[in-house]
């Protein structure tokens, strides 16, 4: 019997959308075993009709077997081992790159700050080059919400530009992002290439990585091991969050209908949350409790400073994306999902 996860894959393949754009293209999907990148691996892998080679690449390989191993067959999968940071070496033409590769866990932020920015920078600055040489189509860059910085309060839109404090090594994640999305409007003014950035919100679905220690994922691995949830915070701070798989529709409405050079913020209106009530959303469905345990310094380090963070999705809305759903049934597919893996 197909999961609710996998029902949801299948509905946004048969989204109706400009596929056609698509078809006889190469596709480079980079982080492919992360997070978003092997949700959209999934709903390009189950177009019916989809004629087109997707390469998926990452650089953990036995990871990519794992989640891929369904695609393994089909002639329309590749994988390509492949660190952003080193310059591609192929002589692919790739038509469309979708360029979601990028650390976005805490942990990493407090102790390879230096590594988080290079990565985030080079990478683009890499991608960006060869498709520049390479006949690129259209470069989609998933950036993120954290561009916006701290804010003051207000729903963010796509013109707001916040404050990053950049004497902090916490700031390694939304400033090179920054960077990264400037580098695109310059590659666009420059040399005329067809860029679009996408800004995801919070995220949160199966297949997580093992070392993904953002907070959702922390309170599944708490529920399913059933112990009960550590809150390292009063979790007060306010969210925009997403599902995955609603997360990639909007990244392909992004991909097929985003007008070169623009930005659109990727989020579920309807599920802006505290840290809390998703601990307790969390643990409602996993039959856990949530207990508080104050944070060590190293640990706070990683922390995102910022005290709320709602989106606006009207620009994404007039491309024709919506959702429907509650959070808690997607929720509640996650952590199935995350069950069936671990079995």
């Amino acid at each position: 019997m197909m999961s609710d996860y996998w029902k949801g894959i299948v509905e946004v393949a048969e989204t109706e959308l400009p596929w056609e754009q698509l078809q006889g293209s190469n596709i480079l999907v980079t982080g492919a075993t992360g997070l978003l990148g092997s949700c959209l691996i999934d709903v390009l892998m189950h177009r019916v009709d989809g004629h087109y080679n997707v390469y998926a690449a990452g650089r953990n390989e036995a990871r990519a077997q794992k989640l891929f191993q369904k695609y393994q067959t089909d002639a329309r999968f590749h994988f390509l081992k492949y660190n952003v940071m080193c310059p591609l070496q192929s002589d692919l033409s790739f038509q469309y790159i979708i360029h979601a590769a990028s650390n976005a866990s805490p942990s990493f932020f407090a102790d390879n700050p230096v590594e988080v920015m290079k990565a985030n920078v080079v990478g683009i600055i890499n991608l960006l080059e060869y498709g520049r040489k390479h006949q690129l189509q259209r470069l989609m860059y998933v950036s993120t919400g954290e561009v916006y910085g701290e804010g003051d309060g207000r729903v963010f839109t796509e013109e707001y530009s916040g404050y990053v404090d950049p004497m902090k090594s916490r700031s390694c994640y939304p400033s090179s992002k920054r960077a990264a999305e400037t580098l695109c409007a310059a590659y666009v003014a420059e040399y005329g290439m067809d860029v679009v950035v996408a800004r995801p919100s919070h995220t949160y679905g199966p297949h997580f990585t093992e070392a993904d220690n953002r907070v959702y994922a922390q309170f599944i691995r708490n529920v399913l091991s059933g112990e009960n949830i550590v809150m390292k915070s009063a979790g007060t701070q306010y969210r925009s969050w997403c599902y995955v798989v609603d997360c990639v529709k909007g990244l392909l409405y992004v991909l097929l209908k985003g007008k070169t050079g623009e930005a659109y913020n990727v989020a579920d209106t309807s599920s802006n949350i505290s840290i809390k009530q998703l601990a307790e959303m969390v643990a409602e469905i996993g039959g856990s409790k949530v207990i508080l345990d104050l944070p060590s310094d190293a640990e706070r380090k990683g922390y995102n400073p910022v005290n709320k963070s709602v989106f606006s999705t009207k620009k994404l809305e007039s491309l024709g994306w919506c959702i429907k759903g509650a959070m808690r049934e997607k929720m509640n597919a996650t952590i199935q999902e995350c069950k069936k893996s671990t079995e």
